[in-house]
């Protein structure tokens, strides 16, 4: 930039030329061999700046109809449309002699703008095969807006060009018409509007590139042979026998066949919202069912003989708690829509959309996952991520059996893995954490089930524009856009592929070292850990509604109710007063939401930490805090709107916050009725709602107790092996780095329980004796072996954390004198060897986890590398078959070779044309005349060779 600035006016001198005649010659026609001395005309798009006579114009545009004209007259230039210099487009025979001439009204839309012309079609007897007036348009590369007396077209030009902008851009239908009416004259006249026929012809257009790229146009049955989501684009790199699965995959060694698993994703997304608009008869799909949408007429069946369903997950404080059965619906006809996608490579699935009425009900998400797994094999096994699926998947089993005919089949649960996706399974209680885990899950690999989020990500810029639209429109619009996502996701998926692997393999070397050092140093244990994770991973491969009988061994111990045994009774409750008559307020009740507010409290806990972490930059992964804050925000907002039903005081001090104070979503303050004075609980807040916190409070206090305590084991097990074991500095830097990540682990669970002493502290009228837990100080934060004994660089550093908290711990001496702290002994547990036992196994346990995983992934990744490949390659062979249709001039010349062989007398061998070369004869049919007439010429030929017979 800084070496253009000076030539600034050498650029601005030359555009201002071009507003002139640039010094082209005035008097005399540029046109070769022309002596015209009145050259006025000039081209755009044309090279050179020369000025040409009208003739000479009209001449050199007869192959390019659709440039734009400029014409002198001595002052400044206007465009000039061909049409008014005597330009006329001819269309079928060339130099047709009987030429029949369009409305004088046609206009063509092309990437430059609008224009009227003047076109001529074939009227020639001896030219009949050039048809009619609409295929003499497709022929010549119009595409027309009817096959009745078209008077509009665009070219094949413009809508392949339209047709990628909307794809990659999400441009709009009507913001690229108006550019085009921009383009043809930015003054604020606008040409004669053309804009609801451009509407249907990109939408006619998009669906015959879907078929076309279907092999539709090369099948013996035709375009009304297709069959449901045989247009859709599929994965090359999930399993799907008879293409890319070796023979006898069934038969592989249990060692092996996690690398035969089908992994899916469900999800629904609320921003793909479509109003009552048009109807089913006014505006019916051109092909739905064909590629991604399920088949509306028996979806539709379905959905009208499903009754209201109980659907709510009382453990998830996500969206779909608000969503689900609720009010948004007014003026909608769709509240959004549901999907499923392959969990690993983000593929859409065929059939695998379907519009939402009334939020995620299960019996939408049911006729979805079923419609995707029929066009599965169901000898494979499935591992299903969707973000509600410890609801969900409670009688999936009955459910299903009530879908209609054309999906109900035997699903075998034990086949089939539930798991909740590993961003969404921080909203949901320990007990899923830990039965519906990705990291605990044989086979799974690193797998993350968070493929869903990345198309509604894609297809988001299109949800204002398909939000008016009808619901055939739509559906084809959607249909579009996401064969462009897996098309895009096809070709990018080999280097995608080898990317992961080169990470994978780097990582899977690093946690192998990492556990087997973890395993040296618990050598007499690891026997009898490693019998326990694989007995709970044997009970768990028999299914989801196996009873459970083996010890989990990921989950720490808690004396006492847990949250979930609290959350469990209060919705237990709760469902029984309303079967007594108590009246409901909201679809989330008072115990769901006080148990939203705690889980949006805990996630601003785990926000502020990872801010401080990637601010220390203790960690290698690349946090992304905008992201974290943006859901927390969505959140919070969420949660607003439920508090002005259950605690109205709660926005009342929300108000009263100063408005210049500038406040991150992890520093917001929630308003739970604790945070509030005793008279605003009496008047603002719902009956009943002081006694669920205080109770889900006490365990917390509990729970995170005893997280507290594990952290601390683990800690000083680090420390003792640090100073042991470890000399060098790279050594001691990573060992720092572990230590560091487990401290924050220990803040997040003593601020956990902190807030939670101070809560019951609130509602026990600030009472400290009445709250039942002592208060957790920094000084009590404490491993149960004394620091200096470990390592005198950790207790400096913790004498320096105490004086920066302004706490400040006693001088103390050695283990005469080494007082244990309360944390250790309360609630009967004084800090035993089992339960250090039991840290260290669930420590061991998730590094086996981990170091497992990545070898998985290892070996996933190598394996779909494999099958891409021979995927691609069965794709190959099945063009190239199509390709081997016989192509022939017309379908008299076929009925004239079968008449000279009947009359020939070849009648047995007519007789014993197989069924294959009649196709063939079909396809080659058809692969002349195009799929415009297909269904015409496959009937005539049926016809022709029954008489003929």
């Amino acid at each position: 930039m800084a070496g253009w600035r000076p030539k600034r006016p050498a650029y601005l001198n030359e555009l201002l030329c071009h507003n002139g005649t640039a010094g082209a010659e005035e008097t005399v026609c540029a046109g070769r061999g022309c002596d015209a001395t009145d050259p006025r005309y000039r081209c755009q798009s044309c090279h050179g700046i020369q000025l040409v006579c009208q003739a000479c114009c009209v001449a050199n545009h007869e192959s390019h109809p659709l440039h734009i004209v400029e014409s002198w007259d001595g002052y400044c230039f206007t465009k000039k449309p061909l049409k008014e210099l005597g330009l006329r487009i001819q269309f079928g025979h060339h130099r047709c002699v009987r030429p029949r001439s369009a409305p004088t009204t046609f206009v063509v839309l092309h990437t430059n703008g609008i224009h009227e012309v003047s076109v001529d079609y074939c009227g020639c007897e001896s030219e009949a095969a050039n048809g009619e007036h609409y295929i003499q348009l497709l022929h010549g590369g119009w595409y027309p807006a009817t096959h009745v007396a078209p008077q509009t077209a665009v070219t094949f030009e413009m809508l392949d060009f339209f047709h990628a902008q909307t794809l990659q851009a999400k441009t709009t239908m009507y913001d690229f018409y108006v550019a085009l009416e921009k383009l043809t004259n930015h003054t604020g006249v606008k040409p004669s509007t053309r804009y609801p026929e451009f509407l249907r012809m990109t939408r006619q257009y998009r669906h015959l590139l879907l078929l076309k790229r279907a092999g539709r146009g090369h099948d013996p049955s035709g375009i009304f042979g297709t069959q449901p989501g045989e247009c859709a684009v599929l994965c090359p790199a999930c399993p799907r026998p008879g293409v890319n699965l070796p023979e006898g995959w069934e038969n592989a060694s249990p060692e092996q066949r996690f690398l035969y698993v089908l992994f899916l994703a469900l999800d629904a997304c609320f921003r793909l919202k479509r109003r009552i608009i048009s109807s089913e008869l006014r505006d019916p799909g051109l092909g739905t069912g064909w590629a991604y949408f399920t088949e509306n007429e028996p979806y539709r069946q379905y959905l009208l003989s499903v009754t209201d369903q109980k659907e709510i997950s009382m453990c998830s404080g996500l969206a779909a708690l608000d969503y689900t059965n609720t009010k948004f619906s007014r003026g909608y006809s769709s509240t959004g829509v549901g999907m499923g996608v392959c969990a690993r490579h983000e593929f859409v699935q065929p059939n695998g959309v379907g519009d939402l009425q009334k939020g995620e009900r299960y019996a939408n998400m049911d006729y979805i996952f079923a419609s995707i797994l029929r066009h599965w094999d169901q000898r494979l096994k499935k591992v299903i991520s969707y973000d509600i699926v410890c609801q969900w998947w409670k009688q999936l089993k009955e459910r299903l059996l009530h879908l209609p005919p054309l999906l109900r089949m035997k699903i075998v649960l034990h086949l089939i893995r539930f798991v909740i996706p590993k961003m969404h399974i921080n909203a949901h209680i320990l007990a899923c954490c830990l039965l519906f885990s990705l990291s605990f899950l044989l086979g799974a690999g690193q797998t993350d089930g968070e493929g869903i989020e990345r198309p509604w990500a894609n297809i988001g810029g299109v949800a204002t524009s398909t939000r008016e639209q009808g619901p055939g429109f739509r559906r084809d619009t959607l249909d579009g856009h996401w064969n462009y996502w897996n098309w895009m996701k096809l070709t990018q998926l080999p280097r995608l592929l080898r990317r992961r692997l080169d990470i994978a393999k780097v990582e899977a070397a690093k946690q192998a070292d990492a556990f087997e050092e973890f395993s040296q140093q618990q050598a007499e244990r690891v026997p009898a850990w490693r019998e326990m994770v694989e007995d709970f991973e044997a009970e768990t491969e028999q299914g989801p509604d196996v009873e459970r009988k083996c010890k989990n061994p990921y989950a720490c111990v808690v004396k006492g109710k847990t949250e979930a045994d609290i959350r469990l009774e209060f919705s237990t409750q709760e469902a029984e007063d309303a079967k007594n008559g108590m009246p409901v307020l909201h679809d989330v009740s008072p115990s769901g939401f006080i148990n939203v507010g705690l889980d949006l409290e805990e996630e601003q806990w785990r926000v502020r930490l990872q801010a401080e972490l990637k601010k220390a930059r203790t960690t290698g992964q690349q946090i992304s805090m905008s992201a974290l804050r943006t859901k927390l925000t969505r959140g919070i907002q969420r949660f607003r709107k439920l508090q002005a039903l259950y605690t109205p005081a709660a926005l009342q001090a929300a108000a009263r916050m100063p408005a210049d104070v500038s406040q991150l979503p992890e520093d917001a303050p929630l308003f739970l009725p604790s945070a509030l004075s005793d008279q605003e609980r009496v008047t603002g807040c719902t009956a009943g709602l002081v006694n669920i916190e205080a109770r889900a409070r006490d365990a917390q206090c509990r729970s995170a107790l005893v997280r507290l305590r594990n952290q601390l084991h683990i800690k000083t097990r680090f420390l003792i092996y640090k100073k042991i074991h470890l000399r060098h500095q790279g050594a001691n830097t990573r060992s720092r780095t572990i230590i560091t990540r487990n401290e924050s682990k220990i803040r997040l669970h003593s601020e956990r329980y902190q807030a939670a002493w101070e809560a019951i502290r609130s509602l026990s009228g600030g009472d400290p004796a009445k709250v039942g837990w002592q208060k957790l100080r920094k000084r009590d934060i404490r491993l149960l072996e004394d620091p200096e004994e470990l390592s005198r660089h950790q207790a400096k550093h913790e004498r320096q954390e105490e004086r920066r908290d302004g706490e400040e711990r006693e001088a103390r001496g050695g283990e005469s004198v080494r007082e244990v702290s309360w944390i250790w002994t309360i609630a009967g547990t004084a800090g035993t060897d089992a339960e250090l036992e039991d840290a260290l196994r669930i420590e061991w346990a998730k590094a086996y986890a981990r170091s497992r995983r990545w070898k998985e992934e290892v070996m996933l990744l190598e394996e779909e590398m494999r099958r891409v490949i021979v995927t691609f390659e069965y794709n190959a062979s099945s063009w190239d078959a199509r390709g081997q249709v016989i192509r022939v001039l017309d379908v008299e010349a076929i009925l004239g070779v079968l008449e000279e062989l009947v009359t020939s007398g070849i009648v047995e061998l007519m007789r014993g044309v197989s069924i294959d070369q009649e196709n063939l004869v079909v396809g080659g049919v058809k692969g002349f005349h195009g799929v415009s007439q297909e269904a015409e010429v496959q009937l005539g030929v049926a016809a022709s060779m029954e008489r003929l017979d």
